[in-house]
């Protein structure tokens, strides 16, 4: 058992520092060709940040576990709005722009809409996970085309005048470098995570589905609270808020789908009954204050932010009293 746990703990600091090192390079690369914040947010951050969630839905498929996969996609999507959104907006109260309510987050309530649907019945096939990789390229590309229209002027005078050509190539080189580094040691520590929370789960008599909910959706959650903390505090809030929507789209959508793809999940009914719903509720719960803080020209702040930890101290409660009953 031992031997597990110290997998796990030495697993999600790696995780984390990987994660680190890849967000750094690919915030690089996507600021020296001028990317705007949100894009940053939606496409580097809250893809870069969930590709710990990826690799370890995938290896869970590939070894057999597909239910770990599906508790560790949306426990990541309830953890990444009621914890980490929230402790962010905590410490650094964030502005709600116009295309968030009138587009990102009604894009993000009919994606979570969607993924309920789809396990109506108990089951995902390999036709629903390609079904939702389909949806993820289609909503990707609208979210370049729209984000390049209406924010790329922003950042034209942030290019620097007069650069030299070799430090520019050497700033690539090493974004480059920081890219693949962080890709491989996301790939050795997610592994490591995923051999330690199915032995835990074996041992301890535990389901999956928990042991996905909660260790696993914790730890690869961190990035994300550790990113959107650095963008906020530095007042980039449209890069904050980007991640966790880009996070949650790119967890539903691409990391239930490719493990769905590899291996059809049969799910266990109380994660329709509580866990979606949760989720479900927890999105509805987000697009009504964001919207409530547009209207009444406030900042998304402290709280919102009590509001949406508080949910989450909940369904943590809700979680413990299911498994002990």
């Amino acid at each position: 058992m031992w031997l597990a746990v110290i997998a796990i703990l030495i697993g999600l600091a790696i995780l984390v520092w990987s994660a680190d090192v890849f967000i750094d390079g690919a915030t690089a690369l996507a600021k020296k060709f001028s990317v705007p914040s949100f894009l940053i947010g939606v496409l580097i951050l809250g893809i870069g940040t969930s590709a710990p969630e990826m690799v370890v839905s995938v290896l869970a498929a590939l070894e057999g576990s597909p239910e770990l996969a599906l508790g560790n996609a949306y426990g990541s999507n309830i953890i990444n709005i009621a914890l980490v959104l929230g402790a962010t907006v905590l410490i650094s109260p964030i502005i709600i722009r116009k295309g968030i309510v009138k587009r990102d987050l009604p894009l993000l309530l009919l994606i979570t809409a969607i993924a309920a649907w789809q396990l109506r019945d108990g089951i995902l096939s390999q036709a629903d996970g390609l079904v939702l990789l389909v949806l993820l390229f289609a909503v990707l590309g609208l979210q370049i085309v729209l984000s390049i229209r209406e924010g790329y002027h922003e950042h034209e005078d942030d290019i620097a005048d007069g650069a030299d050509s070799d430090e520019t190539e050497l700033s690539i080189a090493r974004g480059l470098g920081s890219l693949l580094l962080g890709m491989l040691m996301l790939v050795i520590s997610s592994r490591a995570i995923v051999w330690g929370a199915v032995e835990l789960a074996t041992l301890w008599g535990l389901s999956e589905l928990i042991i996905g909910l909660t260790i696993v959706a914790v730890g690869t959650s961190l990035p994300e609270l550790v990113s959107s903390l650095s963008a906020a505090r530095k007042g980039e809030h449209d890069m904050a808020l980007g991640n966790i929507i880009g996070s949650n789209v790119f967890n539903t959508l691409a990391v239930v789908g490719l493990a769905t793809v590899i291996a059809p999940i049969s799910a266990d009914p109380v994660i329709l009954s509580r866990d979606v719903m949760a989720m479900g509720l927890l999105t509805i719960l987000l697009v009504a204050l964001c919207v409530f803080a547009f209207t009444t020209k406030r900042q998304f702040g402290r709280t919102s932010g009590a509001t949406l930890v508080l949910f989450f101290v909940g369904y943590t409660a809700w979680l413990i009293q299911s498994v002990s009953i």
